[in-house]
């Protein structure tokens, strides 16, 4: 049988998207456009692969949908009778059968169409025949419109369906309404289940983990089942019916027997008998909750009668729980899980791979002859190793976990009473070492005596005024100094914190010329400001504070100006040592003309060749040559450099 991972199906697009996808995809993957010096051979080819592409693309999605939709007949008998009775098993056949069916309506289509393609004598008769042939198939497609639409409903409830494996280890949990189904569920696994104090808070299938003697058990929480035929039952208890038929599972079925669920335990009982052909060759154990109430002893006789018929039963375990004080959850989740395990073992047992197991295994029993015991026989080595074995078990030394658990809350843990250490030795503090010494040796037994005496030593020179600092008077000079060098720091930060505001402003910036005019510098201003600072500036009446010159009316002549150009030339001349590079090294002049023409004539050949303007020009003629840009790109570089 095969399992099915229904989270794992494609979504089912409605017509219209299908219809939109598949006609999209033929026109991107397939040419588009037909020259008009193709010949007609060339033009049916063009329409005859747009139709067989076209089919070819319904064909594999509609494939893809029936390949990918559980069929009924594989899929375990628990899967299939759940999809029934969610989906209707007939309603869901027929859905794929019609999908497959316009599968091969459009497969004829696209034959058909192919065969008339083939005498088509004119582009616009090949045009209109692969028009018709894939408006066909989307009319073929358009109505399939419902079924596409009901199987992407069930799609996505199939892929909210818990994922229950029907052949694992499996706990089912069944009973009326409201008996405490799901807060069982909730104590035992990682699952969370809603709770409420209503009937039916749990609407479908609820699935949970739990672990026993390290295997892996998935506890079903089904919905409640009321008492009443089989045919009336509406869909959420059929779910819990299907889930009891078909898995093979220990059954817990719950009672309340407060009757706080509204049903009597009459009822409970009643319901217990009439859905009792589902328990059959599965082990049951039913469930007294809700004791925290009232206890099953303290039941009245007529009620305590009710429940002898299921007490006396050998093949049910009656067992009392409650959720909320958690009193023998666990002792009912324990024994749900050996019955289950002991029932599985028996189960195998009876298949045929055991007996071939069993054949491998083969015990000898010697037939008695004449009524002579014959004692095993044991070599004497063997018995003495085994009284060691014995002896040495005797003297094992007991783990701490096991004094532990002896003594209680007496229990002191003690990691250095079995140290190899004679006395009370065991005990000492493990001394400190250092550069392979022991700190312990250097330790003066008199340091805290030193050491008071020391500080009583330091109090008295303090007392005394040894450490007081006496600061030396400063004479007029150095007063003066101190306070212009204070000036100057704090004109220093002031000019600081103006910069960075300068700095930090969005303003436009003011060009230096007018930013000068605007803070009004000069020479006088600049020697005020070092007088205030201290600074003598009488000397300086001679000194250049600037290096610009006013120009005279008599210089602007053209005279001046030639002048100025052959002084400045005069200035900026190459060294008189120094010849320039051309006549470097050849003293004939004659000579000297003739190589630089024929130097002139070798770079004019090598740059007429390529049409360049020059020795150092790096024109390219050809940006973009014809043989590399013509025709389709590929999805290559299209730099060729």
């Amino acid at each position: 049988m095969a399992l099915y991972n229904f989270k794992k199906i494609a979504v089912v697009p409605t017509s219209k998207d299908f219809i939109d996808i598949i006609l999209s995809k033929t026109q991107r993957k397939t040419p588009t456009v037909v020259h008009k010096n193709y010949k007609i051979t060339r033009i049916r080819a063009f329409y005859t692969r747009k139709v067989k592409f076209s089919q070819q693309s319904f064909h594999d999605r509609l494939s893809q949908i029936i390949q990918e939709f559980p069929k009924l007949d594989d899929v375990h008998p628990f899967y299939a009778d759940l999809m029934n009775v969610l989906y209707d098993k007939d309603h869901y056949k027929l859905a794929l059968g019609q999908i497959n069916t316009a599968r091969h309506l459009i497969d004829n289509v696209a034959k058909d169409y192919v065969r008339l393609l083939k005498y088509g004598d004119s582009l616009y008769r090949c045009k209109q025949l692969k028009k018709a042939a894939l408006g066909r198939m989307a009319t073929i497609m358009k109505r399939q419109a419902a079924n596409l639409t009901y199987l992407e409903q069930v799609r996505q409830h199939l892929a909210r369906l818990p994922s229950i494996d029907p052949y694992t280890r499996t706990i089912i949990i069944c009973g009326f309404p409201n008996v405490g189904k799901s807060s069982f569920i909730n104590k035992i696994t990682r699952a969370d289940v809603e709770v409420q104090p209503y009937a039916f808070t749990t609407k479908s299938l609820y699935v949970g983990h739990t672990d026993y003697k390290y295997l892996r058990w998935q506890v079903v929480d089904t919905p409640g089942i009321l008492d009443h035929s089989l045919e009336d039952r509406n869909v959420i208890e059929m779910q819990a019916v299907t889930a009891l038929a078909h898995l093979r599972a220990a059954v817990l079925y719950f009672c309340d027997i407060s009757e706080q669920c509204g049903h009597s335990l009459e009822e409970q009982v009643k319901l217990f008998e009439s859905i009792k052909p589902l328990f059959t060759n599965k082990p049951l154990i039913v469930v007294v909750n809700k004791v925290d109430v009232l206890r099953l002893d303290e039941l009245s006789s007529e009620k305590r009668a009710i429940l002898k018929e299921l007490e006396d039963n050998a093949n049910i375990s009656l067992m009392e729980m409650s959720t909320i004080t958690d009193f023998g959850v666990m002792e009912v989740k324990i024994e749900a899980c050996e019955r289950l395990l002991s029932f599985r073992v028996d189960q195998k047992i009876k298949t045929k791979k055991v007996d071939g197991l069993l054949n491998r295994l083969h015990v000898a029993q010697p037939t008695p002859r004449d009524n002579k015991v014959r004692a095993p026989c044991i070599p004497a080595n063997v018995l003495l190793k085994k009284q060691a074995a014995a002896n040495k078990a005797e003297f094992k030394r007991k783990l701490e976990r096991e004094i532990e658990e002896e003594m209680g809350d007496d229990y002191v843990l003690d990691l250095k009473k079995n140290y190899d250490i004679e006395g009370e030795q065991k005990y000492d503090i493990i001394p400190e070492m250092w550069e392979g010494h022991n700190i312990a040796d250097y330790i003066d037994p008199e340091i805290f005596d030193k050491l008071n005496e020391i500080e009583k030593e330091e109090e008295e020179r303090t007392a005394s005024g040894v450490y007081d600092y006496k600061m030396p008077e400063l004479t007029e000079t150095m007063k003066e100094i101190q306070s212009l060098a204070q000036q100057i720091r704090e004109t220093k930060a002031i000019m600081k914190d103006e910069a960075r505001i300068i700095k930090q402003s969005t303003k436009p910036v003011m060009p230096r010329t007018a930013a000068a005019k605007k803070r009004g510098r000069s020479v006088t201003r600049l020697k005020d400001q070092m007088e205030n600072l201290g600074l003598d500036m009488s000397d300086t009446k001679d000194a250049h504070f600037t290096k610009t010159r006013a120009r005279s009316r008599s210089q602007s002549g053209p005279a001046n100006k030639r002048q100025r150009v052959e002084s400045l030339s005069q200035q900026r001349s190459r060294s008189v040592s120094r010849p320039p590079r051309d006549e470097m090294g050849v003293k004939d002049v004659v000579m000297k003309h003739k190589l630089k023409n024929i130097a002139h004539k070798a770079i004019k050949n090598k740059v007429a060749k390529k049409g360049l303007k020059g020795e150092a020009d790096r024109f390219i003629g050809t940006k973009m040559p014809r043989h590399l840009y013509s025709g389709k790109r590929g999805t290559g570089k299209t730099d060729r450099r």
